[in-house]
């Protein structure tokens, strides 16, 4: 394959149904909620996280929508407005949450359908 090819396979927008691509525009969009979630490594940063919810994401300066998602605690929307997948995590984690319930969510699948799919793709 030449070069001019693969640039421009590389640079072709693809899509997965039901998935938000992580891409350069939604880093972009999703940069100060990203950095946000990626304080919440630190448990000082949860405690004053949950002491004061709205107040933390303006600090950040997260746009409304992404604020109105956190304090709703819709991940779905969250990752629509650039949320990465994997600092997502950190706030699910406040939640209670984890990985598979985020993947849950996406597909739409219940937590235990989620694993099964995941475990007949690992044997398969």
């Amino acid at each position: 394959m030449n070069q001019a090819v693969a640039r421009e396979r590389i640079g072709a927008k693809r899509e997965i149904f039901g998935t938000p691509i992580f891409g350069p525009e939604a880093a972009q969009k999703g940069y100060a909620l990203n950095k946000m979630c990626f304080s919440f490594n630190s448990a000082a940063a949860r405690a004053e996280f949950v002491a004061d919810e709205a107040a933390y994401c303006a600090r950040y300066g997260l746009t409304a929508a992404q604020t109105d998602a956190i304090l709703k605690r819709d991940l779905l929307k969250l990752l629509a407005e650039g949320g990465n997948a994997y600092y997502l995590a950190k706030f699910a984690g406040i939640l209670g949450l984890n990985m598979q319930d985020i993947g849950a969510l996406q597909t739409g699948m219940s937590v235990e359908q989620f694993k099964a799919k995941l475990l007949a793709a690992r044997d398969s």
